[in-house]
């Protein structure tokens, strides 16, 4: 398997710095709690943590930067199971099996983080970053070793549109479908692809 990078922290923050950036996180995640990511701003953010909204943008770059941060452990701890995990989501099952336990487990999380991934999918920059980058070559490695024929890139990509966070929330809202109808969803497709 190829190697994944796991995102790590960067070299160690001044005090003020990391303190600053420990208020903008949490009070970012309680707006986004409480009102949902779509009705918070950088306004709303900043007046919470106490800091001006410069801070903001000099820790995060972005509003989209910011919402990125808030879902960093939990995409950490999901590529530790992809990498580390037990079978059948981590290493020794047949690539089939990982590839359909991957998209079960990836529309749990992407439906529990819908508001977050949703506005960090707005932003061009943070919507090919490398933490979705490295969804796709997980994908596409698994496609790879199940020994499927065609465009890898492309269909990994296909796979991976069937996760989109707006997609699984318009299925979820507006269809009326269940996590489960959209798991065999993806099920139905990675067989084919896979030709099983």
């Amino acid at each position: 398997m190829p190697t994944l990078p796991v995102e790590h922290s960067g070299p160690p923050e001044r005090g003020d710095a990391a303190r600053n950036r420990a208020l903008l996180l949490q009070a970012a995640r309680r707006l986004v709690d409480e009102r949902g990511a779509e009705a918070v701003t950088t306004d709303d953010i900043a007046a919470a943590a106490g800091v001006g909204k410069g801070t903001l943008f000099r820790r995060f770059g972005s509003r989209a930067g910011l919402m990125i941060v808030l879902l960093d452990e939990d995409e950490k701890a999901q590529q530790q199971a992809l990498l580390f995990g037990p079978p059948p989501l981590g290493p020794g099952a047949p690539p089939l099996e990982r590839l359909l336990a991957y998209g079960r487990e990836r529309l749990m999380f992407v439906d529990a983080h819908h508001a977050l991934l949703s506005d960090v999918g707005r932003d061009p920059q943070m919507r090919f970053n490398a933490p979705m980058a490295l969804h796709h070559r997980h994908v596409r490695w698994l496609l790879e070793t199940a020994r499927t024929t065609g465009d890898l890139d492309a269909q990994a990509t296909a796979l991976l549109a069937l996760l989109d966070a707006d997609y699984v929330h318009h299925e979820r809202t507006d269809r009326h479908r269940t996590l489960d109808e959209l798991a065999d969803a993806w099920e139905t497709v990675a067989r084919k692809l896979c030709g099983s």
